[in-house]
């Protein structure tokens, strides 16, 4: 028996999971990155390590996707979309509609017959993020955990302002000012994120059943109910929607690797010291900031360039230039 590995490296967290040879999960971890890519991942593979996997492949994706292939030494590095495609396939091959919001952005995917038709990101706006929650359920004093179960006990919603998260803020300051209980404001909040996310992400795109909410901010009852509310449709929560990103990266290890050897590097690399290193490179008019991996006082990996120089060659194809900057 072998396994896959998936790592989805983002700015709030880093998810882990180990599929076996027939696509169940084995294993999943989900890690806050808090703002240590390299500190995080260690620590996921130190866990790994004690359960004696063995990996025949490693996917990753996330916007820290370049950073863990050369780190770990993986097969395939493929984007949120793809990964979150993937992952939502293989739970339900008549999926039309993937709704994902993560702690710092959020995304819509649709999928017809199969392929990813249309998508749409939103990296700009915080109120459509699960980090508008976060921020908003410590001024309320209220633990995230409950927000579901509170919107769910509300008499009536307090609507919330959702265009921007400064002006929410302000807004859900003035309702409480005059008297509102919290569960309405708590409803209005989860209201107001899915009307910006429906305004924002999802204008004009063609959402149809089956719908599926991955994220961390899909454990959210109230923000389900919510978009079932705007929808007018069932939103399909999967058991493991904070890693489906990982899910889907260890996935399209499985199809990259085809029963060629692994480039992993194995888990005790969570062992080595690491540190990435930043450099101009001057080869064209370009300039690119190219970044380098250090693993053990030796250069792991290279990312960052336009033309692939650097990626491509896996060591460095030319005149070594001087560090400008370090990156950790």
């Amino acid at each position: 028996m072998c396994e896959y590995l998936g790592i989805d490296v983002g700015s709030v967290s880093t998810n882990l999971c180990v599929l076996s040879s027939d696509g169940k999960v084995l294993e999943t971890l989900y890690l806050e990155t808090r703002g240590r890519p390299i500190e995080t991942i260690s620590q996921g593979l130190a866990m790994l390590a004690q359960s004696g996997f063995r990996i025949a492949g490693v996917g990753t994706t996330g916007s820290g996707r370049f950073l863990a292939r050369a780190l770990v030494g993986g097969d395939v590095c493929k984007n949120e979309i793809t990964a979150h495609a993937v992952a939502a396939l293989h739970e339900e091959p008549n999926v039309h509609t993937i709704i994902e919001i993560g702690g710092q952005d959020s995304k819509i995917i649709i999928i017809r017959n199969g392929v990813v038709v249309d998508f749409a990101m939103n990296t700009v706006c915080a109120a459509g993020t699960g980090s508008f929650l976060d921020r908003q359920a410590a001024r309320l004093g209220v633990p995230i955990e409950r927000f579901g179960e509170l919107a769910a006990s509300a008499r009536e919603s307090v609507r919330i302002a959702g265009r921007c998260a400064v002006f929410a803020e302000s807004d859900m300051i003035h309702k409480q000012q005059v008297g509102h209980p919290v569960e309405s404001i708590v409803k209005g909040l989860c209201e107001a994120l899915v009307r910006n996310y429906l305004n924002n992400v999802g204008k004009g795109k063609d959402i149809k059943e089956i719908v599926m909410f991955q994220g961390g901010v899909a454990c959210n009852s109230g923000i389900v109910s919510a978009f079932e509310e705007a929808l007018g449709m069932n939103v399909r929560v999967p058991l493991h929607c904070r890693v489906m990103g990982a899910i889907g990266a260890a996935l399209l290890a499985k199809q990259a690797v085809k029963g060629t050897p692994t480039r992993f590097r194995g888990f005790d690399v969570a062992m080595k010291e690491c540190h990435t290193e930043t450099f101009i490179c001057t080869a064209c008019v370009n300039r690119c900031e190219v970044v380098r991996l250090m693993i053990d006082k030796e250069k792991a990996g290279f990312w960052g360039g336009r033309c692939g120089r650097w990626e491509h060659a896996g060591q460095d194809p030319g005149q070594d230039f001087p560090a400008v900057g370090s990156m950790v």
